[in-house]
């Protein structure tokens, strides 16, 4: 059988189908990879990637995050209702990706540190990591020295209503005037959500995240 070779436009950038394809690929790449950390148990968990200004590949509702196919993959338009398939909390994905056009994907988890420390860190509002060398991984971070404040939200089966507190909350300032916004956030007994202007990016986050907060949750055993 012959090989198809995507197409070019007359500028020779590729063929819209071609960077469909690309977004999908990176949407199936991302979840067989937390399904392999174990961060997806049971079909949760959902991720996306950008095509272009309005639209994202983004994994339908109830399917195995291991075992990800193209036919998963929903091509969701940002200024539309939700596609029939998707899960309720694309919502959270596609107000995400309108506020902050900069950002190239977005992936949620059911990590199990982030899921434990997100309910004991609800009545903080937010999380505040320092002092971890690792946290230069995430975007903006120099130093260990310096504060990065995660939001946490209480978890709400209301998608819209938590939507619009995500969205509120994330165009605000951070709570100390020299902290850093962490790309990402916590919803309590829920996971994490991370994103960044690449797949890469997005990965990169997500792995530093858990790990931030596996650390986090070993030091609180031993500190009052």
């Amino acid at each position: 059988m012959a090989q198809t070779i995507p197409l070019k436009t007359e500028t020779g950038a590729p063929d819209t189908a071609d960077i469909v394809a690309k977004a999908v690929a990176g949407v199936i790449a991302a979840g067989r990879n937390a399904s392999l950390r174990h961060w997806v148990p049971a079909t949760s968990g959902n991720f996306s990637v950008r095509i272009d200004a309005d639209r994202i590949a983004i994994t339908r509702s109830g399917v195995d995050k291991g075992n990800l196919v193209a036919s998963d993959i929903l091509i969701q338009p940002l200024d539309q209702p939700l596609l029939p398939g998707s899960s309720a909390e694309a919502e959270l994905h596609t107000a995400l990706y309108r506020q902050r056009p900069e950002l190239g994907a977005i992936f949620h988890v059911h990590s199990p540190a982030a899921t434990v420390l997100s309910r004991l860190a609800l009545h903080e509002g937010t999380l505040t990591l320092t002092g971890w060398e690792l946290q230069k991984a995430l975007a903006g971070v120099r130093t260990h020295e310096a504060i990065v404040e995660v939001p946490v939200f209480a978890n709400d089966q209301d998608i819209p209503a938590l939507s619009g507190r995500v969205e509120a909350r994330l165009a605000q300032p951070t709570t100390r005037q020299w902290a850093i916004p962490a790309p990402g956030y916590l919803l309590a007994g829920h996971g994490v959500y991370a994103w960044g202007a690449t797949e890469g990016d997005a990965a990169r986050h997500l792995e530093a995240l858990e790990t931030l907060f596996e650390f986090e949750l070993s030091y609180r055993r031993f500190t009052p």
